[in-house]
């Protein structure tokens, strides 16, 4: 359901595992990173392409027809950031609005970079590792603090 703003806030909606992808064409399904560096730094990106162009949030994105969620994981975060990692265990799950009227699914799972070098590419326009106490000056998406401190990411 939609506020009356028109806009639908990203919430945390609980911890578990995924469940299939919603069968309707209006419910968009994505995944998303939280990664720390060993310095507790959150890896970010700032969105290149609407929904949320210029604003920063987490990496991720589609899941494409046939992949799961860590493959869809996995390339996404190549594409968008060209860090390679391993993926872990399911935090949460957001929704945000799409375009159109479409309704962004995220599945945010934690994950470990492997191998590759940071930057953006992609749908990005811009990656960098984010110290939490930088976040407050950042344009960030709707929801995005809220969750992660539910989360306990931010603790």
């Amino acid at each position: 359901m939609v506020p009356a703003g028109g806009t639908l806030p990203r919430l945390p909606t609980g911890r578990g595992h995924p469940i299939m992808a919603p069968v309707s064409s209006s419910v968009i399904p994505c995944v998303g990173a939280v990664i720390k560096d060993d310095e507790g730094r959150l890896l970010l990106i700032k969105r290149g392409h609407e929904p949320g162009a210029g604003l920063w949030s987490l990496p991720g994105g589609r899941i494409e027809p046939g992949e799961t969620d860590i493959d869809a994981l996995i390339r996404e975060l190549a594409e968008e950031t060209g860090l390679e990692v391993e993926a872990g265990h399911l935090l949460g799950t957001v929704q945000g609005p799409g375009l159109n009227g479409t309704i962004i699914d995220i599945r945010d799972y934690t994950a470990t970079v492997i191998g590759g070098t940071l930057g953006p590419g992609d749908d990005a326009a811009d990656a960098r590792w984010v110290d939490v106490a930088e976040l407050s000056s950042l344009a960030l998406t709707d929801g995005l603090v809220e969750a992660l401190t539910s989360w306990g990411v931010l603790s």
